[in-house]
């Protein structure tokens, strides 16, 4: 959900007498019918009874930093001017230095941050109809000039502080002096809506930003973002940006994407088991013969007689590892950290790997007694009755039924394609009450229950063969007992050079899977040839 944050407008600040500190703020939070430039450079208008009054206390923040929790709204009332509030500032050193600052008018204004959950177009303005609440800023940029907060209340043996008069508005928000620079994650902001430029009555002289209030401006964003480049333009003429010799910077936006989610999907339905410690291979021992009891023919008779025998499954252990090699001034200049970056890297590299091995053991198991041959992939009945066919395939060799579907990112399309007679999805998101099973994320995610099957999807399952087939072409039904992966990660290995100033990073681990049960996987889609 999109987060919307409205900067309020000046305030008038008293102190307040009584016997016991209070420590509140009181006053409006958001006025309604009011169009006002949000933070984002967004036109919203919040219409009367947007806002809940009852439910979670929205928290007070400082300067919508989640890092600065400073207190709580404690109440909520609904007026015709506006959303009407009262906060308590905590005791704490944050709270003490925001009250500090409240009191000799450093801070003025409020801001709200909501979740809009109901909106509507007026042109170019979102107008909120209904929105959660989910925090109140102390700032000092306004946006609704109606919005102010009306009473701050320290403690009896404080002293009252008078009302701080608004300054004369000042439009040149470049002055001489050294700004606080704040290092902050830059936020994405969209464009900012049409705004007046502003028209002075007098000529004003205008100075280029600093460093600090080019960034700070930057940061915030809405009005004051384009009231800068506004003012840049008026005092630059016809000097463009390339010419500010390094006032303007090139920030570089945090966090670094990345393009891959490596996640282990298989690894997660079988489960790691942990491996013995000592030699390069272990044994698991799996029954290879039952012994027998049936009905004595007659008395004294022979009883069954049958061999039970067990044999073992040699699991081989194989080392995964991935290394890079760091120079220490690319680690010591490097925004975002580089070796934070590399070592997350190796690590989703390995994830990765050991799922491809998983899914290379599961395929070489494979041979054309676990294939069920799908002749229409795009038929809803022929995938149930070809679905039935598998399980009791399955529970018919060990009486165990199939507990897993594990899909390519292709057949989990295909899965969520199908649709009955009637037109309507095979696997919906809610649940009727005919429901084969449900896609409850829908595209967001590859979760489910399709016919009660836990649904595994992984885009490793790719070019393995099945045959003269490809993994990815099939639906893999399985009981996850019958494959079984052990693994030992040993983690990162760091090894710096004194001569070259180089750290060698190293991600390692042994991992070991082998099918135990081929018999408890069975694979549908096209007819193979082995």
């Amino acid at each position: 959900m999109t987060t919307i944050r409205m900067t309020a407008q000046a305030v008038t600040v008293d102190a307040a007498a009584g016997d016991e500190p209070t420590r509140t703020i009181t006053g409006i939070a958001v006025p309604y019918g009011v169009d006002a430039v949000v933070m984002g450079g967004q036109t919203v208008r919040i219409e009367a009874g947007a806002l809940p009054i009852d439910g979670p206390a929205p928290r007070l923040l400082e300067q919508h930093d989640t890092n600065r929790v400073v207190g709580l709204v404690t109440e909520r009332s609904d007026t015709e001017e506006g959303m009407m509030f009262s906060a308590k500032i905590a005791e704490t050193s944050a709270g003490d230095d925001l009250l500090a600052l409240l009191k000799m008018g450093a801070y003025d204004s409020v801001s709200v941050g909501i979740e809009p959950i109901d909106v509507e177009q007026d042109g170019k303005t979102t107008v909120v109809k209904a929105a959660n609440w989910s925090e109140l800023s102390v700032v000092y940029e306004p946006a609704f000039a109606d919005a102010k907060i009306t009473q701050v209340a320290a403690s009896a043996e404080e002293e009252e502080i008078e009302p701080q008069p608004d300054p004369e508005e000042d439009h040149t928000m470049f002055e001489e002096s050294t700004p606080e620079v704040v290092e902050a994650e830059p936020v994405k902001a969209e464009a900012p809506a049409e705004r007046p430029t502003t028209v002075f009555a007098q000529p004003r002289k205008l100075q280029l930003p600093g460093v600090g209030e080019y960034i700070i401006a930057m940061r915030e964003g809405g009005h004051r973002w384009h009231q800068m480049n506004e003012n840049i333009r008026a005092a630059t003429g016809d000097v463009v940006v390339s010419d500010a010799g390094g006032l303007v910077p090139t920030p570089v936006v945090q966090p670094l994407y990345d393009d891959i989610n490596a996640l282990r999907p298989i690894v997660s339905a079988l489960g790691a088991r942990s491996m013995p410690d000592a030699g390069s291979t272990f044994l698991r021992p799996k029954i290879a013969n039952h012994s027998g009891v049936a009905v004595q023919s007659s008395e004294l008779g022979s009883v069954n007689t049958a061999d039970f025998d067990i044999s073992n499954v040699t699991f081989t252990k194989k080392t995964f590892a991935g290394t890079l090699l760091l120079s220490e001034q690319v680690i010591d200049f490097s925004t975002p950290s580089m070796l934070q970056a590399a070592v997350n890297d190796l690590a989703g590299q390995y994830g990765l790997a050991t799922e491809d091995y998983v899914v290379d053991q599961m395929a070489a198991a494979i041979t054309n007694s676990q294939e069920v041959i799908v002749t229409d992939a795009t038929s809803s009945s022929e995938f149930i009755a070809d679905m039935y066919t598998a399980a009791a395939s399955i529970a018919t060799t060990g009486n165990y039924f199939p507990n897993a579907l594990v899909v390519s990112p292709a057949k989990w399309a295909t899965l969520g394609s199908l649709v009955d007679g009637d037109g309507r999805p095979l696997f919906p998101q809610a649940a009727p009450s005919n429901s084969a099973g449900l896609l409850p994320d829908g595209v967001t995610a590859g979760n489910g229950n399709p016919l009660g099957l836990s649904l595994v999807v992984s885009n490793q399952i790719g070019s393995q063969a099945i045959g003269n087939k490809t993994a990815t072409e099939y639906y893999w039904l399985m009981n996850t007992r019958g494959v079984e992966f052990y693994e030992n990660y040993k983690g990162f290995l760091q090894v710096a050079s004194a001569t070259t100033l180089g750290l060698q990073v190293t991600v390692r681990g042994y991992v070991a899977c082998e099918v135990l049960d081929v018999n408890m996987i069975r694979v549908l889609g096209p007819d193979a040839t082995f």
